[in-house]
């Protein structure tokens, strides 16, 4: 199974770069988020990948032409203007980089890969989410339902703590908030979907404002529940968040898979 990572939109607002880059370029732990998506990915097996790229998509291409170069180790011959490559490391994957656009919605950019997906169903992320989701899971999940989209749902993270409201929505911080575990989930950005989704995506549609509304009216649309670990790379303070769990060796997505 395909998994489509949208790495759109504009320029990211939380790294430190002179010049701007796309968020899933960010830097982790001296690796792009982008790679540590894909890593986890591949941990279940998944190492077909299509990245939608927009904003500098030019660099998310020569991230990976010059990947073998970047991940080894190398001696330039100056003189004779050859590259010996040492420690030779590389992925078992095979990625396909199309540009997709700088202003295009996220229905839009699956849309235009459609030429690529030959399975029946393929996986589609968002290019700034990390998380510790069971992939396995979450497909058959897909596969009982038979519905065209599966979303993921996942509890929200940050600073942002629910408030202690009552039934008439007056502050009581004498108990704790009065929200069942069904209020509290948001988008997790990760989905599964059939290939017949390609004939709801005609023109400049948005997954979530549009085509999950119509899908649902339908009885199209089937949610998968997670628990664990995700985390929206939206802010300085994401990142950093992130980059202390990767740097600390606890980093819930580096986790080993057992295929």
């Amino acid at each position: 199974m395909k998994v489509v990572i949208l790495a759109g939109g504009m320029q990211s607002s939380i790294s430190n770069e002179a010049e701007g880059i796309p968020k899933p370029m960010v830097d982790i732990g001296g690796k792009p988020l982008l790679w540590h998506i894909m890593k986890y990915f591949s941990q279940y097996g998944l190492n077909e990948f299509i990245v939608c790229g927009g904003y500098r998509v030019d660099m998310i291409k020569e991230y990976f032409m010059d990947y073998y170069i970047y991940a080894s180790d190398i001696t330039v011959d100056l003189r004779t203007n050859t590259v010996e490559v040492h420690n030779k490391k590389t992925e078992d994957w095979k990625v396909t980089v199309v540009d997709t656009g700088l202003f295009s919605a996220t229905g839009q950019r699956v849309g235009m890969i459609e030429k690529y997906i030959d399975e029946e169903n393929f996986i589609v992320t968002y290019g700034d989410c990390l998380t510790d989701i069971d992939i396995r899971e979450l497909i058959n999940v897909h596969m009982l339902q038979k519905t065209l989209a599966t979303v993921v749902m996942a509890k929200p993270t940050g600073r942002n703590q629910l408030l202690p409201l009552d039934d008439t929505g007056k502050l009581c911080y004498d108990r704790p908030p009065q929200v069942s575990n069904d209020v509290a989930w948001v988008n997790g950005n990760c989905f599964v979907f059939n290939k017949k989704i390609f004939t709801h995506l005609v023109g400049n549609y948005d997954l979530e404002k549009q085509l999950f509304a119509k899908l649902s009216a339908q009885q199209q649309l089937s949610t998968y529940r997670h628990d664990g670990y995700w985390a929206a790379i939206e802010t300085k303070r994401d990142l950093v968040d992130a980059e202390t769990l990767w740097n600390a060796g606890i980093a819930p997505w580096a986790k080993k898979v057992t295929v």
